[in-house]
């Protein structure tokens, strides 16, 4: 069984969000990246784990981005990825990242493709649907469980008010959050194998993107906190008629 996980490089949670050119791009000055979370801890460990329970599975990682993002996808590796494939481009279309993820998986003839449930920068959660309407396979998303018997997944997925549970042949194409895995650390073994694991660089295939990005915008800071002492309720009630906004 092949495997193909899509990992993505973000900044982490903590960085200081800027923006240059005119709140036009990403002010990366400073930033600390990351692996994106739904990529790491559940989507590329539910893949080690199916390996572990079926060795002669083979996992292969895919990045869209820079020379940049090889640091990144070395830490995946050290986790558990047998070798890894960046395509040596980097867009903030979801669609044009989807197309060349997508070409790398019909390339490769995967029988299963994970992602994370979005990523923690744009939070599109569209690239999994994407990649598997251009590989003509199934998707399901927002996945709480995965099993795997022989060449049939079961898929727990979160709906509106419950779960659903479904049982599907692969190939296919599975967005993971929580629940599917639990986080792990990679252990010294892994950071030394994962120097000389293969890490492939690929041209772009000839894709357009079909959206730019025409500006961003800091969400306005927040207002001071008011305290009214417990005994004045007159004025908490004006304050509530008067100066609260309904949520």
């Amino acid at each position: 069984m092949k495997i193909l996980v899509c990992v993505s490089k973000t900044p982490d949670t903590t960085a200081k969000i800027a923006f240059t050119d005119g709140n036009t791009k990403f002010d990366e000055a400073g930033v600390q990246w990351i692996i994106n979370p739904y990529d790491e801890w559940y989507s590329l460990v539910r893949a080690i784990e199916l390996k572990e329970a079926n060795p002669a599975a083979t996992i292969h990682l895919v990045t869209v981005g820079n020379a940049d993002a090889e640091p990144i996808i070395r830490k995946a590796l050290a986790l558990g990825g047998d070798e890894a494939i960046r395509v040596n481009t980097d867009s903030s279309d979801a669609f044009y990242i989807a197309a060349q993820i997508a070409e790398v998986a019909k390339q490769g003839g995967y029988d299963l493709v994970f992602t994370g449930k979005e990523t923690i920068d744009y939070n599109g959660s569209s690239i999994g649907g994407m990649i598997a309407e251009l590989i003509d396979a199934p998707y399901i998303s927002l996945a709480t469980k995965f099993d795997l018997n022989g060449t049939t997944a079961t898929v727990v997925r979160e709906i509106e008010g419950g779960e659903e549970t479904a049982e599907v042949a692969l190939p296919l194409v599975v967005s993971c959050q929580k629940g599917v895995a639990e986080q792990r650390i990679p252990n010294m073994r892994g950071i030394m194998a994962a120097r000389t694991k293969p890490l492939k660089v690929v041209e772009p295939a000839a894709v357009d993107a079909l959206t730019t990005v025409v500006g961003f915008e800091l969400p306005p800071a927040k207002a001071g906190v008011k305290l009214v002492a417990p005994d004045n309720v007159e004025e908490l009630v004006r304050l509530l008629h008067e100066e609260a906004k309904a949520i």
